[in-house]
């Protein structure tokens, strides 16, 4: 039996479709080491993406098409995508989207509110218990337009977004009630989209007096 018979009838490297070396494994995939790399970050590469297109279909393109992004740590800390330390008041710490999601620092992405976007973030703490909405918080979320809403890292709590602007940051508490609202110099975890929910922002004028009528 000739030499090329032989070839055709082994196994084909899965990368380059080459012939698999005589002392191959039987489990063996790949004809060589440099193969086997490359379909390794093909297959990193391909996963990246893939994570990047399913993060991008449940963010408003509002959001994911300005380089206001950050990753942050486990103690929530924004994080440059190289794992420095970022800041809300440093854009050259920031990154696009794409970059930011590829990155593998810290825990996860989060969205930095500067003045001169116009966005406006309503986060309702401790907003969620046992999966259900509590009712002041519901409240709330019911007098507001419709617009993209997420859960936040912890599970409990909600970020409405909004085009809109407030003059400073505000944090009310009383009682179980807990909002905050920010426009500016302030980062966001992204979490998930609540389902059902638009991926667009709403408008909301006067975000302050709106707000401040409804707690």
């Amino acid at each position: 039996m000739s030499t090329a018979t032989i070839a055709d009838r082994r196994t084909r490297c899965e990368r380059c479709a080459g012939p698999l070396p005589l002392t191959a494994r039987a489990d063996a995939r790949f004809c060589s080491s440099a193969c086997r790399q490359a379909a390794y970050r093909e297959r990193r590469r391909a996963e990246r993406e893939r994570v990047e297109q399913e993060q991008a279909a449940r963010i408003p393109v509002e959001l994911t098409k300005r380089p206001r992004w950050v990753r942050y740590s486990s103690r929530k800390v924004p994080l440059r995508v190289d794992g420095r330390f970022a800041a809300v008041d440093n854009p050259a710490t920031w990154s696009d989207f794409p970059a930011a999601v590829r990155s593998t620092a810290g825990e996860g992405v989060g969205f930095v509110l500067t003045a001169g976007d116009g966005i406006v973030v309503v986060d309702l703490d401790h907003a969620v218990v046992g999966g259900r909405v509590l009712p002041w918080a519901q409240r709330i979320v019911d007098a507001l337009p419709a617009t993209y809403m997420e859960r936040g890292r912890s599970g409990t709590g909600l970020h409405l977004w909004f085009r809109g602007a407030v003059p400073s940051g505000r944090r009310i508490r009383r009682g179980e009630l807990a909002v905050e609202v920010y426009s500016d110099r302030r980062y966001m975890i992204v979490g998930d989209r609540v389902p059902g929910t638009p991926l667009e922002l709403a408008e909301l004028r006067d975000a302050a007096g709106v707000i401040a009528s409804l707690v």
